[in-house]
Parts: C-alpha cells; structure tokens; sequence
C-alpha cells in the first residue's frame, strides 16, 4: 500500500513558503503535477517548479492574490492551459498581522487574517471545485494551526482568522461531499523547516518539553498527512481537523 497521486493535479497555494514547498514536493513524488501560487516570490516558486520537472513532472508557478476572485480565476486559467483542472487544493498561503494584544490589535489585522485564511478558501472552492464535481472527486486541504487550540496570548488575529476558516470548510464538507469531494484540515505545531536547519534552531527545550513526543514536527510530517488526505485512502475521510504536532493538542470528541 502506498499512496499513489498519478494521474492527478495539484494547485498549492503559499507554494513560495517554507511548508508549502515541501507539500508541493511531496505531492509531486507521489505522482501528482502541481500548480505553484504565489504572491510576491516568484524564485521560491521558480525553484520549486524546477525540482518537480526533475521528478519527471510537469509544473507551473502562476503569480495571484488568493483575496481576489479575479485574480484566482486568471490563475485557474493558466493552470487549466498548463495542466489541466485541479483535483485537489492545498490553501496553505497565510498573510497574518503582527502579534499583539487584543487591546492594542487594529481592527484592520483582523479583516486581513480573515481575507488570507477564512475568504481564500471561499474563493478557492468557487472556482475550483465545479471541476470537481464534474469529475466526482475532489481533494481541499487547508492549512491551520495548533494555535487556534492553544489560544496563545498576543494571537488573537490569527486565531480569529483560521477559526473562521474552520467554520467555513465544516460546512462546505457537508455541502459537497455527495460528489465524492473531500475538505479536511492539516492542523502544524511549531515545524521544523529548512530555515531552521540553516540557523541550527531546530531544537527548541522551552516548547519540546511540552509536546508528547518531546520534540518538533519537521516539514516533511506536514507534507505527508497532506499527502495521505489527497489520496484515496483518505476516501472516507471528510471534515476532520488534524493536529500533526507530536500531541501538543489534542482535538477533544
């Protein structure tokens, strides 16, 4: 048993990101092609789009804005041309504010976690999944954050954001699960990515000692629950909120 993308196309949003690249990679190794957003990197992206063809793969990195219904639908449009239409959409792009108190956070910050988490994947099912339906089947996978669980202080915009994405993608589970479509949640703790390998700062004792595990997920582990929900044996599995953060929350029945 493994898990076998071939034949299917990916679009991942935030593709420019330290996890995001990684997810696009894993994708691709499982057979997938992959369509690359970004915002404002394009040279992550370019990178990216690189190795996959070196898979054996096809690739393509479209610039969009994924608060703009316009500007997705000119990058569903290119991916369409370039590989085809979607079956499954990994929002893992995330313009949040910066931390502060709930008493001095501008107003502001909050449409602006909002629009990046709860609104992007509004927008993205709009446009992408009527190609879904019509295949009857279909993969959305979002990117959350034990942070919404843990609440911590100073997060009050993040949170909101991503707990509004929660709600939105609950119901549209429900909406579209009759066309074989499933909507799920990968949920990271505090990862380990490439920029902490180059800095040394993998090892972290203040939040080790509080994980189960006793250390730090890496970017792979988040790419390959991603995996896993993009594939069929994830077929039965619809409207789950993941946690891949060694136990440092745990989603309550």
């Amino acid at each position: 048993m493994k898990i076998d993308l071939s034949g299917k196309i990916a679009v991942v949003t935030g593709s420019s990101g330290e996890l995001g690249r990684v997810m696009a990679l894993t994708l691709a190794e499982c057979g997938a092609d992959v369509a690359l957003q970004y915002h404002t990197k394009a040279a992550p992206a370019e990178a990216v789009k690189a190795r996959i063809i070196a898979l054996g793969r096809k690739a393509c990195a479209v610039q969009a804005d994924i608060t703009d219904r316009t500007s997705i639908e000119a990058m569903r449009d290119v991916i369409r041309k370039e590989l085809g239409n979607p079956d499954i959409v990994v929002t893992s792009a995330n313009n949040g504010a910066a931390a502060k108190p709930v008493l001095e956070q501008a107003p502001e910050d909050y449409l602006l976690s909002f629009r990046s988490a709860a609104i992007q994947n509004v927008l993205m099912a709009q446009v992408f999944v009527p190609s879904m339906i019509e295949k009857k089947w279909g993969r959305i996978i979002a990117i959350s954050t034990e942070v919404v669980i843990l609440a911590h202080a100073g997060q009050s915009a993040y949170t909101a954001g991503k707990r509004g994405m929660d709600g939105v993608l609950r119901v549209l589970a429900k909406e579209i699960g009759e066309h074989q479509i499933t909507v799920n949640q990968v949920a990271p703790g505090w990862t380990i990515s490439e920029r902490d390998r180059l800095a040394g700062s993998e090892k972290q004792d203040h939040y080790d000692k509080n994980v189960p595990l006793r250390h730090r997920g890496e970017d792979r582990d988040i790419a390959n629950a991603v995996a896993f929900l993009a594939s069929d044996l994830a077929r039965f599995i619809t409207g789950v909120f993941l946690p891949v953060c060694g136990g440092n929350v745990m989603s309550s029945i």
